[in-house]
């Protein structure tokens, strides 16, 4: 298997596990894995969704935007994943989701609390929240405000929009946001019964980042929606 071939693979698995996980927006949100000749990105076409990956419908879009190789139109928002992973050299991956549980969140202008496992990894520090446009990031200015709203985290919320997340790898981008969109989530049904009232302290906190989401934890959540999404399409999950 050839590094492109694999890199292809790598944003079908990606996409079919957020389907797994119920990340799903018809056929808009998207993962990107970076090209390893660093030409620029590979992620699904436009007018796909989730799980409708296959490798027939990834395209490689260079930096400026161009698609060098597949079939299919690049999606308008491709510059959340260029400017991001430009911006961060240990990227190798970027998720933008739509799910209604983060936008939901982030208009609460609340802080996320680690009222649940998931929450731990997203409130010390805060994750941050992209106000400059709910909009689409549709041009290299605002892909360049949002890899700066970012930063050097994991995750980004952009209220009237969605989420963004990063990782060095697929498994590590798609956990993140599968984790914070159940945070988000729970909270949000314990604000509906007038709460939260508790939450772990910054020691228990701290605790449970490396308890519970250390690599071999989240790769095991990734390798399960791996093989729910290989299953529902009969498919291998290697």
């Amino acid at each position: 298997m050839t590094s492109i071939t694999a890199a292809i693979g790598t944003v079908v698995r990606a996409g079919r596990a957020l389907a797994a996980a119920g990340l799903t927006d018809m056929v808009w949100g998207h993962a990107a894995v970076r090209d390893p000749e660093g030409r620029g990105v590979w992620m699904k076409a436009a007018g796909w969704g989730f799980e409708e990956a296959d490798a027939d419908r990834v395209v490689l879009v260079a930096w400026d935007g161009e698609v060098l190789e597949g079939d299919g139109p690049r999606h308008i928002e491709y510059p959340i994943h260029t400017e991001i992973m430009a911006a961060r050299e240990d990227v190798g991956c970027v998720v933008h989701t739509h799910a209604p549980a983060l936008s939901a969140f982030a208009s609460l202008d609340e802080p996320i609390r680690p009222i649940s496992h998931d929450g731990v990894l997203f409130c010390d520090p805060q994750v941050p929240r992209f106000t400059r446009t709910g909009a689409l990031i549709a041009d290299a200015a605002l892909g360049r405000a949002l890899a700066g709203a970012l930063g050097d985290g994991i995750a980004c919320l952009l209220p009237q929009h969605g989420a963004v997340t990063a990782g060095p790898d697929a498994a590590t981008a798609v956990m993140y946001a599968v984790l914070l969109e159940r945070a988000c989530r729970t909270q949000l049904m314990a604000l509906a019964a007038g709460g939260p009232r508790v939450w772990s302290d910054e020691p228990e906190t701290a605790l449970k980042r490396d308890q519970v989401w250390n690599p071999a934890q989240r790769n095991a959540g990734w390798h399960y929606l791996v093989r729910r999404a290989a299953a529902a399409h009969h498919t291998p999950s290697t």
